[in-house]
């Protein structure tokens, strides 16, 4: 658990910090879900809802960062605090960034609204339900500083990255079959890419946990020790 300061106006800032990424990382997980929802219901008055709520992310995007800078000159921290103001400017950049690729599915939902639906949607609701528990489960980490549950992030990666392998092989055999399903099946691999790529920020996430709990950096395989 992140420790206690006995300077009141240093533990509000991190506090009310820890909320707005809290806040951030909730509306990101429910464009996932909204965004996934508008695909299988091919509902486009949906999708649309998904593109404006993007402003929302934006917003306290640029909220988070104001107040990270704000600390950073009136408290200026140290150690463990300094890492994780540090933590949290990168933080907000990955679900900034998954923000964005939930609305890139739902602009894809509506393009493929157009047409006669490819069934089935193989396994790719599946897929955004990895990519968001890994979503939520990295920033559970963050704000507890659970380094156990960083490393469980970190290990389920592979499970998205072989179900998203699975989901393209079976689309590409679609197409094979009929050229007709080409456009949509090709729609849809966007799709499962973007779902794979959020998990990818999820790692991201994870691996800052890792930093910021231990001070060990290991964006790299060959920095990675889950077992120290």
């Amino acid at each position: 658990m992140p420790s206690m300061h006995t300077d009141k106006a240093f533990e509000a800032d991190l506090r009310d910090l820890r909320e707005k990424l809290l806040a951030m990382g909730a509306k990101v997980e429910n464009l996932i879900v909204q965004s996934m929802k508008a695909l299988i219901d091919r509902d486009s008055a949906l999708a649309e809802k998904v593109v404006a709520a993007d402003k929302d992310v934006n917003r306290l995007e640029v909220d988070i960062d104001e107040l990270c800078r704000k600390i950073l000159a009136l408290r200026q921290p140290a150690a463990s605090d300094l890492r994780l103001i540090t933590t949290a400017l990168k933080i907000v950049t990955d679900l900034e960034r998954i923000g964005d690729l939930a609305v890139n599915i739902a602009e894809r939902s509506i393009d493929l609204n157009q047409a006669p639906p490819l069934a089935p949607y193989v396994d790719t609701p599946r897929l955004a339900e990895l990519a968001q528990r890994q979503v939520r489960m990295s920033l559970d980490a963050f704000v507890s500083g659970d380094v156990a549950k960083a490393e469980e992030v970190l290990r389920g990666d592979d499970l998205l990255d072989a179900l998203f392998l699975k989901i393209f092989n079976e689309l590409l055999a679609y197409m094979m079959e009929d050229s007709r399903n080409i456009r949509r099946a090709t729609a849809l691999m966007f799709i499962a890419k973007h779902l794979e790529r959020i998990g990818d920020h999820a790692l991201n996430v994870a691996e800052m946990v890792v930093y910021m709990v231990r001070g060990k950096d290991i964006r790299h395989p060959q920095s990675r020790n889950l077992t120290e």
